[in-house]
């Protein structure tokens, strides 16, 4: 049974190991948990799964492999009759088990449902009597009753059956899926790195403890400095052309780049960087800042990450005065040249679908200036695009 369930695991992309599996089969066999499918649930999650960014992956290999838990034959041995009352009686109130009661119990109920089963010859929809979709009996899909028995609903509409797992509270977790304002933060944790920086603000508790015991009991305080996030990240956003479809995912993330680095900067330029840039979109033609000085004023360790689809002509970046904007005395590709060759870590972070890359001949140029280190704008993109950063 193990066994098929790693596999299925395998199959949606869930990286485990048969460690992990070992690891799980010794809890069972200890019994941490029994008959109870969503604590097996839990602890298979918690067992397998390394990374939440894989939880939607889990979600859906579980669904996969338990299935079968819905349309099982329930008159058939295979099922104990106890395990089904207890999974029947774990999702009512008090007030329902009155109600089933109130029916003649759990063994009418499957009695009766039965029984619909060898008499109804066709589907049914609505009403209160026969097994079909919607309405008021307690056997069906997409109705309500509360002592229901689920049959044949690809979703849950009450969650009132025996439990499924077609829920996926998850699914904006997907590294294969764009960004949303749930999961840029969880790309972005990866670079962050913390230092002991300023004066001493916060208790050491470990060395208070340490120091008291070493002192027969006397308090002795130590005070520590606060941990601050010690990294350093310029953003270069492309704004405009173009990229005016993905306004709403650069400002997602630009937003969340914000809250999680202390040490943030950004500026903005169009299509290629060129001798200048600014930070004021409004006032980008009579308040810019020259590409010399921030190469100036930001040290070569801060990391920088670029953002744009390098979506233009190719003579935007290879010819003197390719520029749509202004005439520039030198080709982009000198100018990125030397901001290259000035940090030491960078990135380019792509927002169009990576399977049109190689239709725009631009892309291609930027990728090679920037030695390969261009990548998708999604959680997995980022967390590749961080790995190299850090």
């Amino acid at each position: 049974m193990f066994i098929d369930f790693f596999l299925t695991l395998k199959k949606h992309k869930v990286p485990c190991s048969l460690r992990e599996l070992l690891d799980l089969i010794a809890l069972l066999k200890k019994g941490v948990v029994f008959a109870d499918v969503e604590a097996f649930y839990n602890l298979a999650k918690i067992v397998m799964v390394k990374d939440e960014i894989y939880y939607d992956k889990y979600d859906n290999a579980f669904a996969e492999y338990f299935q079968g838990i819905e349309h099982i034959d329930i008159f058939d041995n295979i099922l104990p009759e106890d395990w089904l009352r207890k999974e029947f009686e774990k999702h009512l109130s008090q007030e329902e088990k009155d109600q089933l009661n109130a029916l003649g119990g759990l063994e009418e109920l499957m009695k009766t449902l039965k029984e619909r089963l060898e008499e109804q010859k066709k589907r049914h929809a609505g009403g209160n009597k026969w097994v079909g979709t919607g309405g008021t009996s307690p056997f069906g899909a997409y109705g309500y009753n509360p002592e229901g028995i689920r049959v044949g609903q690809d979703k849950n509409r009450n969650y009132s059956a025996v439990k499924v797992w077609d829920k996926r509270e998850f699914k904006n977790f997907d590294q294969d899926r764009e960004l949303g304002t749930r999961n840029i933060k969880l790309a972005l944790k990866k670079l962050r790195k913390f230092a002991r920086t300023g004066a001493s603000e916060k208790l050491d508790i470990n060395t208070t403890i340490r120091s008291t015991a070493q002192n027969g009991g006397l308090l002795d305080v130590h005070m520590e400095p606060e941990r601050h996030n010690a990294v350093k990240v310029l953003m270069f956003f492309d704004i405009g052309g173009s990229m005016d479809d993905y306004i709403h995912t650069c400002e997602e993330l630009f937003s969340a780049a914000h809250s999680e680095f202390k040490h943030l900067r950004f500026f903005y330029f169009h299509n290629c960087l060129y001798e200048r840039v600014w930070q004021d979109n409004n006032r980008r033609f009579d308040k810019t800042i020259e590409l010399e000085e921030v190469l100036r004023t930001f040290s070569s360790d801060y990391k920088v990450i670029f953002v744009g689809d390098a979506t233009m002509g190719p003579y935007e970046i290879i010819a003197k005065g390719g520029s749509v904007e202004h005439w520039n005395e030198k080709p982009g590709i000198d100018y990125m040249n030397r901001l290259l060759g000035h940090f030491h870590k960078v990135a380019w972070l792509n927002p169009q679908p990576e399977q049109y890359w190689q239709v725009h001949h631009s892309i291609s140029i930027i990728q090679k200036l920037v030695g390969n280190k261009m990548y998708p704008l999604t959680v997995d993109g980022i967390g590749r695009a961080i790995k190299d950063l850090s």
